[in-house]
């Protein structure tokens, strides 16, 4: 068997001029840099290789002169396919000027699609993308108009609207790993990220085409573990082994045993958040958390929901994931990202996006750099300046939840913040919320009409998603609603009750949020009075999400109410309280059981005429409900009613 550890420069005439090439890479993980640095040297000083066509998945880039910016010259590149563009800026300039043919596909589809073309299917079949930009009905996924040939497709399957996704052959891999013995088998004990290396190089070998990995070491040959080998030597045909400085785990970090997963960090070992507008709505995200549920927290703003639910403590009571196949742990932020801390496990990309895409995910927090009045949001093109998808598009249509978080106004926004309340001391230049988005990221209207919960989290308020369009339903204290909300947007919003947002969001104290989502408080919020023979029940400001929420509500009123002689008087104070849709009827029907077994007279009390409204329609069908808007007047009720 041949030695295949070659020079990164003799690697780069192994690119033809026409090729179609594929990198690996989760923006500065895994992206082969000594061998990009090589390619393009060998441009600059020849004009060789030209026009070649680019695909990748991720984002590989550090906004600047690294990864894939490497490649933004005029003539190397033709046609490019990518996920995600915001790292890229020399390439995406290519794009945004028309000076080569640019796609823009969702960062999932593309991981999909290196698997299809290694299995030679005819390309990828799937929902998503439907209603965004990516839909044929739309932009198709071009980005300019150079670009003219349909690489997607609107198809009929089984009486549902589908997408195809076409496939081609690919010429050259450009990977990554970590160790190589001479045959060309490769580990990557040492990289933060596995992503789609094998797919990619499966993809362009049976495409009869050349897989090059860059290394940072060499091991003999049969050195190396077999379980450990993450590509094999069959797919392999050359090897370079790479300078520390283009071999970084990530663009941040030269090496962390960390990100490896060689070592675990103690709990409590990450610094705490300032308390400022990007602390205040991961705050505010963080009460959506799923517990015991699957989360992936997006890029930018969303990266603080992490940070925030490890100073809570709640990191053991939810696992976080990232796109590009982090599963547990804390996810790191910056040029870190897509690296994590005290993972349970690191999967391929295409394999998460498998889970992603089949609706894996109770909760997606997300970023939002525009919405408008139908709930659609951009996140992917802004004028001249293209982000990209990314990951965004499969996750955001496929999570059982979806928050997007971002400020209410970009561009120069200065909070203030004084005793809890909020201020602003200088408006951002720039309105998010708008009458229409430039680009359809994700599709509002799709998601209402399915029925998701979707909701928009800033700093100073609270929307949530309708079939009518977006809802106003909470505002920050201090916040002037006509001043600081309506007069800041594009749109009018429909406004019902609104509530005043957590207080403890804008406290520099912890949130003690751990206690409410695990429901810790239970023994204190349901007690017995033995002297009046009644039973409080206090849900203030408690959120019900789950089937787990109502055992544990059940377990606590037959703990207290099983003893005794006779049935009991009942108060309850749901101020501030929620019921999720996907309970309300097992609720109710709880209700009505324990009704049943142990109540006597029953009075409920909120303050808000919505909660008291909902609860009726929640309620009648299994009791019938007295509900009050007031304790005083739900007391007087049984008062009156045990005079009676």
């Amino acid at each position: 068997m041949r030695n295949k550890i070659i020079s990164a420069e003799n690697a780069a005439r192994l690119v033809a001029s026409g090729n179609t090439v594929t990198t690996s890479g989760f923006v500065g993980i895994g992206v082969p840099d000594a061998l990009l640095a090589a390619l393009e040297a060998r441009f600059l000083d020849t004009g060789e290789p030209r026009d070649l066509t680019l695909l990748f998945a991720a984002g590989q880039g550090d906004g600047g002169n690294r990864g894939l910016n490497h490649l933004g010259h005029d003539g190397l590149l033709r046609r490019v396919v990518g996920g995600h563009w915001g790292l890229i800026p020399k390439v995406a300039k290519l794009a945004t000027e028309g000076r080569i043919e640019a796609y823009n596909l969702p960062q999932g589809v593309i991981s999909h699609l290196y698997r299809d073309i290694a299995a030679g299917k005819p390309g990828t079949l799937t929902h998503v993308g439907l209603g965004t930009f990516v839909d044929p009905r739309q932009d198709g996924g071009r980005i300019n108009a150079a670009t003219v040939e349909d690489l997607v497709e609107l198809v009929q399957i089984g009486g549902r609207e589908s997408l195809f996704y076409k496939a081609f052959p690919i010429d050259v891999a450009l990977l990554r790993g970590t160790t190589a013995d001479a045959a060309g088998n490769v580990s990557m004990e040492r990289e933060a990220l596995v992503i789609d290396n094998l797919a990619q190089a499966m993809a362009v070998r049976n495409s009869g085409g050349v897989v090059i990995v860059q290394v940072e070491r060499l091991a003999a040959k049969g050195a190396l573990n077999p379980r450990e080998v993450a590509l094999p030597a069959t797919l392999v045909d050359a090897v370079v082994v790479a300078d520390a400085d283009h071999h970084m785990q990530t663009y941040a970090t030269q090496y962390s045993h960390l990100f490896a997963g060689r070592f675990r960090a103690p709990e409590g070992s990450s610094k705490a958040m300032p308390l400022d507008a990007r602390k205040i709505i991961a705050r505010r995200c963080a009460f959506e958390l799923p517990v015991n549920g699957v989360v992936n927290l997006g890029i930018g703003m969303p990266e603080g929901v992490a940070a925030v639910a490890g100073e809570e403590g709640l990191l053991d009571h939810v696992t976080l994931t990232a796109e590009p196949g982090v599963i547990g742990g804390q996810p790191a932020s910056g040029l870190d990202f897509g690296a994590a801390i005290n993972t349970d496990a690191i999967i391929p990309q295409h394999q998460q996006f498998d889970f992603y895409d089949g609706g894996g995910l109770d909760l997606a927090v997300l970023g939002m750099a525009e919405a408008d009045s139908d709930g659609n949001v951009n996140v992917s093109r802004f004028g001249p300046r293209l982000a990209g998808a990314g990951g965004f598009i499969n996750i955001s249509q496929n999570a059982r939840k979806v928050v997007f978080a971002g400020t209410f106004t970009a561009g120069g926004l200065d909070l203030a913040l004084d005793g809890g309340r909020v201020a602003i001391a200088r408006e951002g230049r720039a309105q998010k919320f708008r009458d229409r988005v430039e680009q359809i990221t994700f599709a509002g209207k799709l998601a209402a009409d399915q029925g998701k919960a979707i909701l928009y989290v800033t700093e100073r308020c609270v929307f949530e998603l309708t079939p009518d369009g977006l809802r106003l339903t909470e505002i920050a204290p201090g916040i002037d609603l006509q001043r600081d909300i309506v007069d800041q947007m594009g749109f009018a919003p429909e406004i019902g009750e609104v509530v005043e947002m957590d207080a403890r969001i804008f406290s520099t104290d912890p949130m003690g949020l751990k206690t409410d989502l695990l429901h810790l408080d239970l023994e204190d919020r349901i007690a017995f009075d033995p002297g009046t023979h009644r039973l409080f029940i206090n849900f203030e400001k408690l959120r019900i999400r789950d089937q787990t929420d109502l055992h544990r509500i059940k377990a606590r009123v037959e703990e207290i109410c099983t003893p005794l002689d006779r049935p009991v008087d009942v108060i309850v104070n749901y101020d501030g309280a929620r019921i999720d849709d996907d309970v309300q009827e097992a609720y109710a029907a709880l209700v009505a059981g324990l009704e049943d077994r142990f109540y006597d007279r029953v009075s409920r009390y909120s303050s808000s005429a919505f909660m008291r409204m909902k609860l009726g329609e929640t309620l009648k069908r299994h009791a019938a409900p007295h509900i009050f808007e007031s304790g005083e007047e739900a007391r007087e009720y049984l008062r009156g009613a045990a005079g009676a």
